[in-house]
């Protein structure tokens, strides 16, 4: 069977559950910008969808999505360049997720570590949205016969779960219709984690505020947390390996490398030896320049909801005529009479 060829095209989407924070704006948004410079046609989406897997206030809900859209244009995502759209609008992929839910098997989904850590130890009370999420993920994805998906460390599980979907429909069906997806996993900063604590992730969920820097914070507020950051006695090093033991360190030299798009490597060849009380103004200082300009546009932005929703109108309609014959082929490879 010859091999399909398929154009390369980017999908990457982002919870809309509250409060966008540098390592969503780090490990995410910044490359979705990168790479809509590049050869690729590039598909980003509001997942308003996935976010009602547990509640949702709807008001907030729908408050939180126009944010959301707000950040990835503040940001840089230009709607004239990459299709931008919130998920609900765009039906299709709820209709490819039951298909891939009779691909996917019980005991794949069981595997799902993220599915484990959200529903706790009340897993029976979780809802089934929670449990089968992936394969509405993978949806998402081959809906649009997305070749690249830029994913954080803790999303590369979700990710392989959608290359088996993929080439198990294909085995079944003897096609090669869906492309099996390359995760792309660069930069520094693709995991940002607690400004409080160095071994958690930096979450918009974590009670306190300080653990974390919001992209709607001014720069007061993002001077503030980084000068507050918890850190260690010790000068940083000149080498990466003396970050090895030192996780708040590395995270702050991460977030500066990510900021000023340098290696680790070249950051402590630049700072190696200062102490925080040098580096940390340093790290403030870039953080502001970089981020508050993103905040202000966002509250700019926020301030005509109509625009918003007129934008993701417009890519929800885009989205679709990709999507729509996508979803049409694959209902006549599985025997749905139309």
């Amino acid at each position: 069977m010859a091999e399909a060829a398929f154009t390369k095209r980017v999908f990457s989407g982002i919870q809309p559950s509250g409060g966008l924070t540098l390592g969503n704006y780090l490990g995410a948004i910044k490359r979705f910008v990168d790479m809509q410079e590049d050869d690729y046609e590039t598909i980003y989406c509001m997942v308003d969808l996935h976010a009602i897997t547990v509640w949702q206030d709807p008001a907030e809900l729908a408050r939180n999505t126009r944010e959301l859209c707000a950040g990835f244009i503040a940001a840089g995502i230009d709607p004239s360049k990459s299709i931008l759209f919130n998920q609900s609008q765009v039906p299709e992929h709820t209709q490819l997720a039951w298909i891939f839910n009779t691909v996917a098997r019980m005991g794949w989904l069981n595997r799902m570590t993220q599915f484990k850590d959200k529903a706790g130890k009340n897993r029976e009370n979780a809802s089934v949205g929670l449990f089968a999420y992936p394969a509405l993920m993978a949806a998402d994805i081959l809906i649009y016969h997305a070749t690249h998906v830029p994913v954080g460390e803790d999303q590369k599980q979700h990710l392989e779960l959608t290359r088996d979907i993929a080439a198990k429909f294909n085995h079944d069906y003897g096609v090669d219709y869906f492309p099996i997806t390359e995760p792309v996993i660069e930069g520094a900063a693709t995991r940002v984690m607690s400004l409080r604590d160095g071994s958690k992730k930096m979450s918009k969920s974590d009670p306190s505020d300080m653990s974390r820097i919001n992209m709607t914070d001014d720069a007061d507020a993002i001077a503030q947390k980084i000068r507050k950051a918890r850190t260690d006695p010790d000068a940083l090093p000149s080498e990466v390996d003396g970050l090895s033991e030192r996780a708040e360190a590395r995270n702050l030299v991460n977030i500066y490398a990510a900021l000023t798009d340098q290696s680790v490597e070249d950051v402590l060849r630049d700072v190696g030896g200062k102490q925080f009380s040098e580096f940390k103004p340093i790290l403030s200082d870039l953080a502001v320049a970089k981020l508050s300009p993103i905040s202000s546009e966002m509250a700019r932005l926020m301030q005509d909801t109509a625009e918003i929703d007129r934008i993701l109108h417009i890519g929800a309609e885009q989205a679709r005529e990709i999507a729509t014959p996508i979803l049409s082929k694959t209902y006549d490879i599985v025997g749905m009479v139309r």
